[in-house]
């Protein structure tokens, strides 16, 4: 089973979002504010997936998903925003983001991002290693 955290500072998004990755069959391990302490033990729980909303688009924001990026180099990263804007989308996809997760939670939509990220990065795996 794909092992998930959340990482949210709104309380009730995160128990949302943690609802719907355990009905889409993952195997929630955790999940947390997005404080230093809270990503800090995210990133001991060593999962494969992590969905974070980084709080404000500013320079604190973008380290907390770099804490997480050099943390977990080979966790799939989900952004999780009530609104993305297309530079905000760029910034994050050069930062190594691999979908976005948006607020109000959609569970069709939040599993079906999810498995088609699993899906390309199988693929890419799978053509790096010449099978």
């Amino acid at each position: 089973m794909i092992k998930a955290v959340v990482i949210d500072g709104n309380a009730i998004s995160r128990n949302l979002l943690s609802t719907l990755l355990t009905n889409g069959g993952y195997a929630m391990i955790g999940d947390a504010n997005t404080s230093s302490a809270g990503l800090a033990a995210m990133i001991k729980l060593t999962p494969q997936i992590v969905c974070i909303d980084i709080g404000a688009v500013d320079e604190e924001g973008w380290q907390r998903l770099e804490a997480i990026r050099s943390g977990l180099p080979k966790a799939l990263v989900f952004m999780v925003s009530g609104q993305f804007e297309s530079a905000t989308i760029e910034s994050a996809a050069r930062r190594g983001v691999h979908g976005f997760i948006v607020k109000p939670f959609k569970e069709i939509t939040v599993l079906g991002h999810i498995r088609n990220a699993i899906v390309k990065l199988a693929r890419q795996h799978r053509n790096e290693n010449g099978s």
